[in-house]
């Protein structure tokens, strides 16, 4: 599968899954004239197709959710902010790391971010934005551990990016700022750990990581999809 392949596959599996929250649990109000709450699925939808937090970690022991959160959003203004990140951020990740170490990186990010989120108290939180985060992070290491021109641009744009993302977080209420901010870290931490094409080839340990990774997502999103169905149209 090619770079675009990786990426459209991801953005499918959002879209699918956003439809699938809508559609489970259609009510007169996701059709808010609001841009903000327009196609907005219910909390109960978001629930039992994985939204993750101390709720569905701690009460619930739905430690699969700290996947499936990734692939559910809020509205539509949610998801199309979220894929254009990801359509935006994931070639230079695929391009410098590979694609086996964009897919751990991706992954990890949004595990990790989502864990830190629920250990700082958030109830509930749904997105791909912490995993998103993790792949700035991924590229702010790389930039500042490469260096030279091309570097500090990298580390410069996507610096401006994190620190936008940031301020955001802050000024807007119900943004997760700590799963951002934890999904970034990790993303550094992993791409440190991983390394980049330029200083280590892509060998089978990161390909057999990328395959449990992906393994481990398809499952939980299989299970989503039961679960949601099941408890949906129960």
């Amino acid at each position: 599968m090619d770079h675009a392949g990786i990426i459209k596959v991801i953005i499918i599996a959002n879209i699918a899954m956003f439809v699938l929250s809508l559609v489970i649990d259609l009510r007169p109000s996701v059709f808010s004239s609001s841009p903000f709450t327009f196609l907005s699925p219910s909390n109960n939808s978001l629930l039992v197709l994985g939204s993750t937090g101390t709720i569905p970690l701690f009460h619930y022991h739905r430690w699969w959710s700290l996947i499936s959160a990734s692939f559910l959003h809020g509205s539509l203004l949610h998801i199309i902010f979220n894929m254009i990140a990801l359509n935006q951020l994931g070639p230079l990740i695929i391009q410098e790391y590979g694609k086996s170490r964009m897919l751990i990186i991706y992954t990890l990010s949004g595990i990790v971010g989502y864990l830190l989120s629920a250990l700082l108290g958030v109830q509930f939180t749904i997105g791909a934005s912490a995993a998103v985060c993790g792949l700035i992070g991924a590229a702010l290491y790389y930039g500042k551990s490469r260096g030279g021109t091309y570097g500090q641009a990298i580390y410069t744009q996507i610096g401006g990016w994190a620190v936008g993302i940031i301020i955001f977080g802050f000024m807007v209420p119900g943004i997760n700022n700590s799963g951002h901010v934890g999904g970034m870290l990790m993303g550094a931490l992993a791409a440190y750990l991983l390394g980049y094409r330029e200083r280590r080839k892509e060998n089978a340990v990161h390909r057999a990581l990328s395959m449990t990774c992906i393994i481990c997502t398809s499952g939980v999103l299989v299970w989503s999809v039961i679960n949601g169905l099941w408890y949906g149209f129960a």
